[in-house]
């Protein structure tokens, strides 16, 4: 397999170096020179990575192309370009359907999706993809755990849960801040933030069976400071507000909201 990438953002990056380092299938590589800061690194990194001078360069010499470019772009990048019936298709655009994607590519008519995320790059991330048994589970299975997933919706469930990433390093970092805040070195702070919260995920996956609510119950002394903090978080509905959150995250992952408008900066 010759693997081509039309997009040469953060996310490519991650998949090409999960997929080129010692130990991993080293499939022959070809970028889009979309991002040529990227695509030069990857490309001097790795001796199975090349660089194509345009878009359909990457398309006419490669068997499976992996879709890495920004929804609010994709119409226009994929218009530009001329698929052949033998092209397998892995689309990482979130928002666009499989049918939709289809529609862009034709006459290729071997379409999947799939929700890989930075940790691709370590070999450590959970992967979404659609349909179970697809081009794009084979791609992604020496990268991390994959997901086999029966339908679109549920993927585009997925894909807005893995909008809380962000979120997450927004939380850590405010706890870190306020700890620094009383006079803890900040790096100290932020290690001790992160492991703290290393520990918690490792439970959770160490304790599967256990549900979150009986995870937050044992994590939670009667009376004691964690009881506190989850119940003021709740009352004051920050719980409700990222439900609200999610939901509206969901109609765009589902394609059922416009995209925002994007500068015309390449990935």
């Amino acid at each position: 397999m010759t693997l081509g990438f039309l997009g040469s953002g953060a996310i490519t990056e991650a998949i090409v170096t999960g997929l080129s380092t010692p130990g991993g299938p080293c499939h022959p590589i070809r970028l889009s020179p979309r991002n040529a800061a990227v695509a030069a690194g990857l490309a001097a990194r790795f001796e199975n990575v090349s660089v194509c001078p345009t878009n359909q360069a990457v398309v006419d010499v490669c068997d499976t192309i992996v879709l890495a470019v920004r929804p609010q772009v994709t119409p226009k990048v994929l218009s530009e370009l001329h698929f052949a019936p033998t092209h397998t298709v892995i689309s990482l655009v979130a928002g666009f359907s499989a049918v939709r994607i289809a529609g862009l590519v034709a006459p290729a008519s071997a379409i999947s999706r799939a929700i890989p995320l930075p940790s691709v790059a370590q070999r450590r991330s959970p992967i979404a993809v659609y349909p179970p048994k697809s081009a794009a589970a084979g791609l992604f299975a020496p990268l991390g755990q994959v997901f086999g997933i029966e339908t679109e919706a549920h993927l585009n469930a997925l894909s807005t849960a893995t909008s809380t990433m962000a979120a997450y390093f927004g939380f850590m970092g405010h706890i870190a801040s306020w700890v620094a805040g009383k006079g803890i070195p900040e790096p100290q702070a932020r290690q001790y933030i992160a492991l703290l919260f290393s520990g918690l995920a490792s439970t959770g996956l160490e304790e599967s069976g256990q549900s979150p609510a009986d995870l937050a119950v044992a994590h939670s002394t009667p009376g004691g400071l964690n009881e506190q903090l989850l119940r003021h978080l709740t009352e004051h509905g920050v719980f409700d507000t990222l439900n609200d959150a999610l939901e509206a995250v969901h109609r765009r992952a589902s394609g059922m909201q416009p995209l925002p408008a994007t500068s015309a900066k390449s990935e």
